[in-house]
């Protein structure tokens, strides 16, 4: 059975973090970090309080953690348990919340990188 990763967004004029005068980075990457949890299966639904404040009163957890005033957002829930309070996580930690093994490529070493006097590359190059 599938978790699913629910975000409560302080008031935003957009999700993606590319609107207004300047980009926001923070929010550009986890927006795509978002989308690549939606690739592996996982279900997101995401809530901005500007534009959907009933959200914010439906769940429990999230009326509750509000109580202590809206620096507690973004609120990241997995299933109906909050998980990450006042941040938003790596890709890292939203796999590992949503339970997504995340496989590191090997790197090869030695060929055609830096030889052992740092300054030319091997031959296999």
């Amino acid at each position: 059975m599938s978790v699913t990763v629910r975000v409560f967004d302080p008031a935003l004029c957009c999700s993606t973090g590319v609107c207004g005068p300047s980009v926001d980075s923070d929010l550009a990457r986890f927006a795509a970090d978002l989308d690549w949890l939606k690739q592996q299966g996982v279900s997101v639904e995401r809530f901005n309080l500007a534009q959907q404040p009933a959200a914010f009163v439906e769940h429990a957890a999230v009326k509750e953690a509000l109580a202590r005033g809206n620096e507690v957002l973004p609120l990241i829930l997995v299933g109906d348990r909050i998980a990450v309070e006042g941040a938003y996580p790596s890709r890292e930690t939203l796999a590992a919340l949503a339970g997504v093994v995340v496989k590191k490529l090997a790197v090869a070493s030695g060929c055609c990188g830096p030889s052992t006097d740092g300054k030319t590359k091997t031959s296999c190059c």
